[in-house]
C-alpha cells in the first residue's frame, strides 16, 4: 500500500523526522482558514509521479493566488489520479537536496540503505551518484554513518543526516514497509535538515498488525472527483485475433484505429502479435480522458508479459486532452523503465548483480510512438538512450515498426 505524502510526512513526524508546517486541504475554501504564513507551496496528493512537471505543484504568495491554485490542482489529473486533498506547506530555501531511501531486497532478504549526494528531480545525477549499504545485520548507527560517509558528505551533515537515516529504519522495522524514500531532504543555509517530500509503502500483508493504518489505507482507496468511478471502466482488452508468431504489438485507442493500424502492417509485410484497445467504451461514447492515462499504463505492463514481441506501435488519435494524457503516460512508463536499466546496470558494476547472467535475457522493446489530434510536446530528447522514436506520419510510422521488428 502506497501512502500519500502528507500522510508519509505524518508517520516521519512519529519518529522525529523534521517535516515543515504544513496543512492537508480538501476544499479550496479552506484556504482562507490557511494557518500558515505565505509563501507556501501547494501539492497535490496523488500517488503517480511527475507532479512538479505534470503542474501538480504550485508557488503561491497570497490567498487569492493560493486559491486559484488549488482549484487549478484539485481540476488537474495526474496519471488519471485527480486528488481529494491538497498539502499546503511552508516554502523552504534549500542550499543542497540528498536522496535517501530504504527498501526491502527480496532477492538478498535484507534491508538495504541507499542515498545520493545529488537529490531532486532529476534523475540521471541521482542515480549517477547513488551508494547502497546492504544491512547485513541487527541494525546500528554504524550502517548509517556508513552510508552518509559514502555519499561524500562531511562535518555536522555526518551527523544530522545519519540520524535522519536511523530514525528512517526505526520506522522501516516498526510499520513493516517495504519501502521508505525522502526525496531530496533539503539542507537550509543554516545546516538544518528538513524532510521536503517524502514516499512509503506499507507490506499490505502487515496491515493486520498496524490498526492505525487502516484509516490510511480507506483514505486512498478513491483518487477521481469524477461521478464515474474508474474501476468500473473497461480494462484494456486484446483484439480476437491474434497470431503467436507475430512479433509486432499495437496499442490503439479505438477499435477503429487498431484495426487500420493492423491492416497496414500485414499489408507492408509486417507480422503483429496482437493489438490491445484501451478505449473499448459502450454506446459508442468515449471514456473520461484522464482513463486513457491509467488504462495505457495497464496496457503497456500487459505487453511486458507477452514474449516474442521486438516492436511496439502505439497509436493514438484524439484531442489535446486525451494526447496530453497518452503522453504523459508513455513518459512516465519509459522512465520508469530507464530508471530500472540504470540501476540494474549500477547493480552490475557494483558486483551486487552478476552480468555474466543476464546473457539470456531478450533485447529491449523497440517503441514507436505515433500521437495526433492534440498538442505536440514529445520530450524526445529524454529517452537518447533508448529505442525510443515518435512519428507523426502513420505510414512511416508503419514502415519503422516493420523494419525494427525485423533486426535479429
Amino acid at each position: 500500500m502506497d501512502l500519500l505524502e502528507y500522510q508519509a510526512k505524518e508517520l516521519f513526524s512519529k519518529v522525529g523526522i523534521p517535516i515543515l508546517p504544513s496543512q492537508p486541504i480538501a476544499d479550496p475554501r479552506q484556504i482562507k482558514k490557511l494557518q500558515i504564513p505565505y509563501p507556501v507551496v501547494l501539492k497535490s496528493q496523488v500517488r503517480a509521479g511527475g507532479r512538479g512537471k505534470a503542474g501538480g505543484i504550485r508557488f503561491v504568495e497570497n490567498t487569492i493566488d493560493a486559491i486559484a491554485a488549488a482549484q487549478y490542482i484539485f481540476n488537474l489529473p495526474i496519471l488519471g489520479q485527480y486528488p481529494n486533498v491538497i498539502l499546503a506547506e511552508a516554502r523552504y530555501n534549500a542550499k543542497e537536496e540528498f536522496f535517501l531511501a530504504i527498501v526491502l531486497d527480496y532477492q538478498l532478504k535484507r534491508p538495504v540503505l541507499l542515498g545520493s549526494a545529488k537529490g531532486g528531480v532529476e534523475i540521471e545525477p541521482l542515480l549517477e551518484n547513488i551508494q547502497k549499504v546492504v544491512v547485513e545485520a541487527d541494525f546500528s548507527p554504524f550502517y548509517a554513518r556508513r552510508l552518509v560517509t559514502k555519499m561524500g558528505l562531511r562535518g555536522k551533515l555526518i551527523q544530522s543526516v545519519s540520524a535522519i537515516v536511523e530514525k528512517m529504519y526505526r520506522l522501516f522495522v516498526e510499520k513493516d514497509l517495504d519501502i521508505i524514500e525522502i526525496n531530496p531532504l533539503g539542507v537550509g543555509v543554516d545546516g538544518e535538515v528538513m524532510a521536503l517530500d517524502g514516499k512509503i509503502t506499507i507490506n499490505s500483508n502487515a496491515l493486520v498488525r498496524h490498526p492505525d493504518l487502516y484509516s490510511l489505507q480507506r483514505a486512498n482507496n478513491n483518487f477521481t472527483n469524477d461521478s464515474q468511478s474508474l474501476s468500473a471502466l473497461p480494462s484494456p482488452q486484446w483484439l480476437d485475433y491474434q497470431d503467436e508468431s507475430g512479433n509486432i504489438a499495437i496499442v490503439c485507442n479505438s477499435l477503429g484505429l487498431a484495426l487500420v493500424t493492423w491492416d497496414l502492417i500485414v499489408r507492408d509485410g509486417g507480422k503483429p502479435r496482437g493489438s490491445l484497445v484501451i478505449d473499448r467504451a459502450t454506446k459508442s461514447e468515449l471514456l473520461p480522458h484522464y482513463y486513457i492515462a491509467r488504462s495505457l499504463n495497464t496496457a503497456l505492463e500487459k505487453l511486458s508479459e507477452v514474449s516474442g514481441i521486438k516492436a511496439v506501435l502505439i497509436n493514438i488519435l484524439g484531442n489535446e486532452e486525451i494526447t496530453g494524457s497518452a503522453t504523459n503516460a508513455i513518459v512516465d512508463y519509459l522512465q520508469l523503465l530507464q530508471q530500472k536499466a540504470a540501476v540494474k546496470q549500477l547493480a552490475i558494476e557494483e558486483g551486487s548483480l552478476d552480468g555474466s547472467d543476464l546473457g539470456s535475457e531478450p533485447e529491449p522493446l523497440q517503441w514507436i510512438i505515433r500521437i495526433v489530434g492534440g498538442k505536440k510536446d514529445f520530450p524526445e530528447a529524454t529517452f537518447t538512450e533508448m529505442p525510443v522514436r515518435w512519428i507523426d506520419d502513420l505510414e512511416e510510422a508503419v514502415s519503422q515498426t516493420i523494419s525494427l521488428a525485423k533486426i535479429e
